[in-house]
């Protein structure tokens, strides 16, 4: 899976968002001023090049939709990052980030819950 650009990620985060859609869907989800049609639509032929969309031919236009699930994109990079920067380790990175005082400790009892609860339902 090809790594995505920002402004690639941006426009894919609308996709999973509206479960596919036109590129008319895509610039009416930004703030004005909006990017112009033709950006938004070579960065989507950009997202299909890289095998993240398929399109559906409807009529005179397109409907774009998703091929990569955002939450496998989210594991296959952040797997990549925890890698890269922390050896692999999560606690490492966990770690980092209360050391840089990025998560409080009520943030870290939230996810050691979440991560209890997920035990008890597998």
């Amino acid at each position: 899976m090809e790594k995505l650009t920002i402004q690639e990620e941006e426009v894919m985060r609308h996709i999973w968002a509206l479960d596919g859609c036109y590129i008319k869907d895509i610039v009416e989800r930004y703030p004005d001023p909006k990017p112009p049609y033709t950006t938004i639509a070579s960065v989507v032929g950009n997202l299909k090049r890289k095998e993240y969309v398929r399109i559906i031919r409807a009529g005179n236009t397109y409907f774009y939709s998703p091929i990569v699930g955002e939450s496998e994109y989210k594991r296959t990079f952040m797997t990549g990052f925890v890698n890269h920067y922390f050896k692999n380790s999560f606690k490492e990175m966990v770690s980092f980030f209360a050391k840089e005082q990025k998560i409080s400790a009520d943030e870290l009892k939230d996810i050691i819950n979440m991560i209890e609860k997920g035990k008890e339902e597998g």
